[in-house]
């Protein structure tokens, strides 16, 4: 087996569960690839495999390991949808961060995930991702978003008008600070803190989500993932951001923005022992109630 390990620079206090990691790939005698920054950043800071060779782009990747590891959290593990792209190399992230839905392997459990990933005892979750379209190009060939695409207002400016279509059929023209538009992996993320619902990875469903909506009618809508939306942004501010996932950009309010299901998914390994339910049990405390004691 050969994994792939990317990680961004961090503090001290986590320096001991990166050697972890590389301990463990060596008592396993695992082939390592480190992404090439990660490794200027960690090489006098670990003790580090003497076999280990590195990579750069997702050119370097492709074909050339059986699964990528993310050291860090959710954003972290969001990083490597550039370096994995279309591959389909499976992603595992260890959480050295603090929620974790995405990276869902706890720093005290490393030897014993690394070893599971030896054993193949795991199993794969597709997950669909987000495509952004504009004349401009916006996000170049990184157009795609595993959790959410967001459009809001570029600062303290009067709200927006967001007008919303599906297949160019008219939804609402939304008064608001912006619109999530969340897959079903995003649907625990910013679309959560903002009222929308939870949606089962496997649903095939997007969640259009308002942030502050001034009419309070208006709510989170689940909408099938085959159809295309279309946004054209009105505003007193001349500009307005769109968000995809970590990466922000800014535009012109006469842009206008289409978005639609990706042509391909992410494979996020699914250990043994974990599952779906469990994982949200664990992260929002469900049953943390007296009455389950």
């Amino acid at each position: 087996m050969k994994i792939a390990i990317y990680g961004r620079e961090f503090n001290n206090s986590v320096l001991p569960f990166v050697q972890d990691v590389f301990d463990a790939l060596q008592q396993f005698e695992i082939q390592t690839l480190v992404y090439h920054k990660y490794y200027e950043f960690i090489q006098d800071k670990v003790k580090l495999p003497a076999n280990l060779e590195t990579f750069s782009s997702h050119l370097d990747l492709e074909n050339n390991a059986d699964v990528l590891i993310s050291l860090g959290g959710d954003g972290t593990l969001l990083d490597t949808l550039a370096l994995v792209r279309k591959s389909g190399t499976p992603v595992i992230g260890i959480n050295f961060g603090r929620l974790g839905f995405l990276a869902s392997i706890n720093k005290n459990e490393i030897k014993t995930a690394i070893e599971a990933l030896l054993n193949k005892q795991f199993s794969i979750d597709k997950r669909s991702l987000l495509n952004i379209e504009s004349k401009h190009h916006l996000f170049g060939e990184e157009n795609f978003a595993l959790n959410d695409i967001t459009i809001h207002r570029r600062d303290n400016t009067a709200m927006m008008i967001i007008h919303a279509y599906m297949n160019d059929e008219f939804i609402n023209s939304y008064w608001a600070d912006g619109l999530i538009i969340a897959t079903p992996t995003g649907s625990t993320a910013y679309s959560l803190s903002c009222g929308g619902p939870i949606i089962f990875p496997s649903s095939q469903n997007f969640v259009i989500t308002p942030i502050a909506p001034h009419n309070l009618n208006v709510r989170p809508v689940i909408i099938p993932d085959d159809v295309n939306l279309r946004f054209e942004v009105e505003a007193r501010s001349t500009k307005f951001l769109v968000s995809c996932d970590s990466r922000t950009a800014t535009v012109d309010r006469s842009v206008k923005i289409t978005i639609s299901k990706a042509d391909f998914y992410v494979n996020l390994i699914r250990l043994n022992n974990e599952s779906y339910l469990t994982t949200l049990r664990n992260k929002l405390l469900w049953g943390i109630d007296t009455r389950n004691y």
